[in-house]
């Protein structure tokens, strides 16, 4: 187990390296520069802020200098933002995009493999049916329109909730649903599935035939294996939860780390942009690496290799 999991490690480790070297190239690739606006159109005055932000180094100097802050956890500070570290704004606009995406994982694995289970052992009467097309509208129809749909229904009409902002927790109830409808539908249909394949495996015949009870029959041998493609779904599901979406946090009006994801790269930030991908990078090599190891102690038959 501990040589998997070093295994595991290693491979973590060299894919955050190509990502970050990728995303240095990536950026400077880029025509032109950040200070390269109307407000800044003086020849010495771009020169004295690439000078500021070492940009007027070679670009080995300047890759060495940028792996060696982000080994120490240093992101640089912010083109646009005088004074203002990348971190720091990470800092702030993470927390609201790590609450909404918690929840929304709650709500996708408690009622995504609850009703997949559902929809498997009803598989083609009524309830099977209205839950597949329930679960096919939540994959099809964009975000922007649940969302939408959402603040018209409950904040202007009803007026249950905020239109705006998240200053209670009634703020974070929309945001936390339509981003987990997505993910919501594709769990049913892929427990749903998956349920199906299992139920028909011969094992499962002969723990009936045994005369074991239906409930044990399906937590203990049909539902572990079952669960086993949703697990390896999770982990980029949850990155992706966590490090906000900036569709819904626009329409909600969350300062979250989606938001300013987009904001960066409309305003050409680079450290921010550069800052915030490896931030999210770095989240998702370490939820797939969750769920490797998760998948072998779910699963005994999987070998460490």
């Amino acid at each position: 187990m501990l040589r998997y999991i070093a295994k595991r490690v290693l491979s973590a480790i060299i894919t955050i390296w190509f990502i970050m070297t990728m995303t240095f190239i990536l950026m400077n690739a880029i025509p032109g520069d950040p200070f390269a606006s109307e407000k800044m159109n003086d020849p010495v005055i771009i020169a004295n802020m690439k000078a500021k932000y070492g940009l007027d180094k070679p670009i080995i100097e300047q890759y060495g200098t940028y792996m060696r802050n982000y080994m120490h956890g240093d992101f640089g500070i912010s083109f646009m933002k005088k004074g203002i570290t990348t971190n720091d704004i990470i800092s702030a606009g993470f927390p609201y995009s790590l609450a909404i995406g918690i929840w929304a994982s709650l709500v996708i694995l408690g009622f995504g493999i609850f009703f997949g289970i559902i929809a498997a052992l009803r598989q083609n009467k009524f309830v099977d049916r209205v839950l597949m097309v329930l679960s096919t509208l939540g994959a099809t129809i964009p975000s922007f329109v649940f969302a939408t749909g959402f603040l018209y229904l409950f904040s202007k009409i009803l007026g249950w909730v905020p239109s705006f902002g998240v200053n209670s927790w009634k703020g974070y109830i929309g945001p936390v649903i339509v981003s987990a409808l997505f993910s919501l539908a594709y769990v049913v249909r892929l427990t749903r599935t998956s349920t199906l394949d299992v139920l028909n495996q011969d094992y499962i015949r002969t723990a009936r035939a045994k005369g074991l009870p239906e409930w044990k029959v399906l937590g203990k041998h049909a539902l572990r294996n079952a669960l086993l493609p949703v697990v390896t779904y999770i982990g980029p599901m949850f990155a992706a939860l966590i490090t906000g979406s900036f569709v819904v946090e626009k329409v909600f009006g969350i300062p979250g780390i989606g938001n300013l994801f987009t904001n960066s790269i409309l305003n050409r930030d680079y450290t921010l942009i550069m800052g915030i991908t490896v931030f999210f990078s770095v989240i998702l090599v370490i939820c797939i690496l969750v769920v490797d190891i998760l998948y072998v102690l779910i699963d005994p038959r999987i070998k460490y290799q």
